[in-house]
């Protein structure tokens, strides 16, 4: 088999680079571990930054996007027994999220890409890489019962945390930057409809909180809970009682339960790796960087990644041009480190912490209350969250 670029991973950041790249005349093989189903089900993050909005509507993806999603204009920080409205169309005008959830717009991608006659491989198995510090790399995997190698020009490793093209890489040749921390969030999906119009992030001394949602009949939900922690020990009932108790702090404020349709715990990690190439090897999305999701920035900072490898292996396609090749593991570098300290920023701002003190939890409240009522603080939190223009 034969193709310009080999994705591994039919996660967003790999399903949209090879619809960027079909855009530009590229062609591409996406080879995913999981079948379509899993794919296309499994619940991420659903907070799209403007300028992932506009990748999106400019690539021809922006039908159901428009129809579907929730334009949101601000946030809601809650704390102290007061709600403080981050008003993003007032700090950052013209710029504003939109939620729409990570599998919606995997479906999206999917249904494009089979539609313009798109390679997209599911259920692969043995995938390693071959020569990719040579002119001709190749991926090799197993695929219906045989085994197949994909020689390419390229090989794009967007197969996430847990992915083979980052640990294909040897040792000593990447440098490793990371944090665990001392908690995790406990997610739920429930069918009812949101609360409150906007995401409500909650400070309390009993932990963090999240109201979010997906849909006008389907709200998503999130607590602070400890490492470790069992999904068997939140029974509907007490994950109500708590929610409620963190996020009914304002007078008059009430949280409307319904059927909880998934319950999750999900780690909450911090993660660079650099260089993000290695050969003709370039890695993009979560198999380069995690963030932890306070600060809503993992799916779009694979949809930034993507963007510009597309535009440098389009410069190369078209005049052999290594230039934009050569940066494009700074350029995108740059933006992770600072989606990373908006990240930590959220994260130390909003949660609690084991050993905190008194004197630690006055701190966290007056930072609390600068953003709220410091507009130059409201605006670095609008501007980071509604993502940075440019950079």
């Amino acid at each position: 088999m034969r193709t310009q670029v080999g994705i591994v991973g039919a996660g967003p950041a790999g399903l949209l680079l090879s619809h960027l790249l079909h855009l530009r005349g590229i062609e591409s093989v996406v080879l995913e571990a999981r079948d379509r189903d899993h794919v296309e089900h499994r619940v991420r993050a659903g907070v799209l930054e403007q300028g992932t909005v506009d990748t999106l509507v400019a690539a021809g993806l922006g039908e159901r996007l428009a129809r579907e999603g929730l334009v949101h204009h601000g946030i809601e920080l809650r704390f102290g027994g007061q709600a403080h409205r981050i008003a993003f169309d007032e700090l950052v005008p013209g710029r504003a999220v939109t939620v729409y959830g990570q599998q919606e717009v995997v479906r999206d991608l999917i249904a494009a890409r089979l539609a313009a006659g798109g390679d997209i491989r599911f259920g692969v198995s043995g995938v390693t890489l071959a020569d990719v510090t040579t002119t001709r790399p190749a991926v090799e995997f197993s695929h219906e019962g045989r085994r197949h190698r994909l020689d390419c020009d390229f090989v794009a490793g967007c197969d996430g945390f847990h992915g083979v093209c980052r640990a294909a890489i040897p040792d000593g040749v990447l440098t490793v930057y990371g944090r665990e921390h001392p908690f995790a969030w406990l997610g739920v999906l429930a069918e009812v409809p949101p609360s409150a119009a906007e995401l409500i992030y909650a400070h309390s001394d009993r932990g963090f909180a999240l109201h979010s949602m997906r849909s006008p009949a389907v709200s998503r939900f999130y607590l602070q809970v400890p490492v470790g922690e069992e999904v068997a020990a939140w029974p509907d009932e007490r994950f109500w009682a708590e929610l409620r108790v963190r996020l009914e702090t304002v007078p008059g404020w009430r949280l409307t339960a319904g059927p909880v349709l998934e319950k999750s715990v999900a780690a909450m990690r911090s993660f660079v790796t650099e260089p993000l190439r290695w050969g003709r090897l370039y890695l993009a999305g979560d198999a380069a960087h995690i963030v932890p999701p306070t600060g809503a920035k993992g799916l779009n900072l694979a949809a930034f990644d993507v963007g510009v490898l597309t535009t440098a292996l389009a410069a190369w396609f078209a005049t052999g041009s290594t230039e934009l090749l050569d940066v494009y593991s700074a350029t995108c570098l740059r933006r992770v480190w600072r989606v990373q300290h908006f990240s930590w920023w959220m994260t130390t701002l909003l949660h609690t912490f084991t050993g905190q003190d008194a004197y630690d939890r006055r701190l966290q409240l007056s930072q609390l209350d600068y953003v709220a009522t410091s507009r130059a603080a409201a605006t670095s939190l609008a501007e980071n969250y509604v993502g940075l223009a440019g950079a």
